[in-house]
């Protein structure tokens, strides 16, 4: 069964109708609409130094990713892998992409298939959080899911 739409906002005037699922004045979000705001409130995973082994933590972060591909093929992801500012800049973007692979064949052994997804790296390109210090460096080791 589906869930039904939940309305975010006022309920509709009689000022007409939006665009696809959407009412002026209310937004009705569609069950996929809907799962994807509780995906995006978790969509990242993080890695060990110089590792892209998924810790055991991140593993229900994955199987909710691929639970929700497998439910919605039309749905597309793309996985930005992410290192520390530790290591030179090619071997940054390699292992970035060993993180982005790794979640890749997770989602893949999970039902996904690969013409949903995309891996990409960044290296340390793209840092989340400034600073040098291993708090700041824990948090730039991570594959990000962006949905498009």
């Amino acid at each position: 069964t589906t869930a039904a739409p939940v309305e975010t906002t006022a309920p509709a005037t009689t000022s007409g109708i939006g665009t696809e699922g959407t009412t002026t004045g209310a937004t009705t979000l569609t069950p996929q609409q809907q799962a994807l705001a509780v995906l995006k409130q978790k969509s990242v995973v993080y890695f060990e130094f110089d590792s892209s082994e998924i810790r055991d933590e991140y593993l229900p972060v994955v199987a909710s990713h691929a639970s929700y591909l497998v439910k919605y093929p039309s749905a597309r992801v793309r996985l930005e892998g992410h290192t520390d500012e530790r290591g030179g800049r090619e071997y940054n973007l390699a292992l970035g992409q060993k993180r982005a692979e790794a979640v890749q064949k997770s989602l893949v052994l999970l039902g996904a298939t690969d013409g949903q997804i995309e891996a990409v790296s960044f290296g340390e390109e793209r840092p989340a959080v400034q600073g040098s210090d291993e708090a700041a460096m824990a948090k730039n080791r991570r594959v990000e899911l962006t949905y498009r």
